[in-house]
């Protein structure tokens, strides 16, 4: 079984690598975007003819929020034409496509955690073309699984708790948002819940023969860790689990103004991924202190 990941040097690419070696029946191809141009067709169409996967994750995004207010023919380059080219390329060579979103789909009015079927509302560019990335790849065909994730955090990459951590070196206070409340991600976490929806896909082509339209599996799903917090609680438990002193005070996000509006509620509902794929999800405390730089 071959399952191409794009986007290998990101949080998420890096994270499918570090446990790639637990699943020996999985033949895993990374390819950074110098090695898959996600925005040129030809560039798809060559990786896609050489490897021929079964199964493509597609990490590969952009990601910078504030920065899309400012750069949308960039974001709407990779997360819509990339995501289209990529649902294009799956079809042709038959390969299950698993396309990783986000929160910022919603608007963040919701008082309770969002479902998967609830009414997408983004407020910014970069949940707009994530939105639009998830409609072309719905319009070109149906062997998808669209993933919705929030706060992704590692050991790898660009993130918050990293940013946290080097922040914590350099000064003695930090001022940190109290009023958006969510859920942090392990890309860990994430990456284990993919190969599970994968593996699980397997099986359940394996019993039905072959044929992925007699089940009843593909569409749109949500995953995080358990819990909500603000991401004032989360910069308190990072210094927390790491021992680290600092004066942190908490603010509201009118004293923290930014180019992109955040959503001030963004909890997935993950019910659906639990039942169907029987997802096992660890807290968002728990995962947090497995979770070394």
């Amino acid at each position: 079984m071959v399952v191409l990941v794009t986007g290998a040097n990101g949080q998420l690419g890096q994270a499918l690598q570090s446990i790639s070696g637990n699943y020996p029946e999985i033949d895993f191809v990374f390819c950074s975007s110098s090695d898959l141009d996600i925005t040129k067709k030809e560039s798809c169409e060559a990786v896609f003819v050489k490897y021929k996967p079964n199964y493509c994750i597609n990490g590969a995004a952009y990601t910078a929020v504030d920065k899309a207010e400012s750069e949308q023919e960039k974001a709407q380059l990779i997360n819509i034409i990339g995501a289209r080219n990529l649902a294009e390329a799956c079809k042709e060579y038959d390969t299950i496509l698993l396309h990783v979103s986000t929160d910022f789909v919603f608007d963040g009015t919701n008082k309770i955690a969002y479902k998967e079927e609830d009414l997408p509302n983004p407020t910014g560019v970069y949940g707009l073309t994530k939105l639009q990335g998830e409609k072309a790849i719905q319009e070109t065909f149906d062997n998808y699984f669209i993933i919705r994730t929030s706060w992704v955090y590692s050991q790898f990459a660009n993130n918050f708790m990293k940013t946290m951590i080097r922040l914590a070196s350099e000064r003695d206070s930090l001022s940190v948002v109290n009023d958006q409340i969510g859920t942090p991600t392990n890309a860990v976490d994430l990456a284990e819940a993919l190969i599970s929806m994968i593996c699980h896909t397997e099986r359940s082509r394996s019993a039905n023969n072959q044929q992925p339209t007699t089940y009843d599996l593909f569409g749109i799903y949500n995953f995080s860790n358990e819990g909500q917090c603000s991401w004032y609680d989360f910069a308190k438990k990072i210094f927390e689990i790491n021992s680290i002193k600092i004066n942190l005070s908490a603010i509201p996000t009118t004293s923290f103004p930014t180019p992109a509006k955040r959503p001030a509620f963004s909890v997935l509902d993950k019910t659906k991924i639990k039942k169907v794929f029987q997802v096992e999800i660890k807290d968002w405390k728990e995962s947090l202190r497995t979770c070394k730089i």
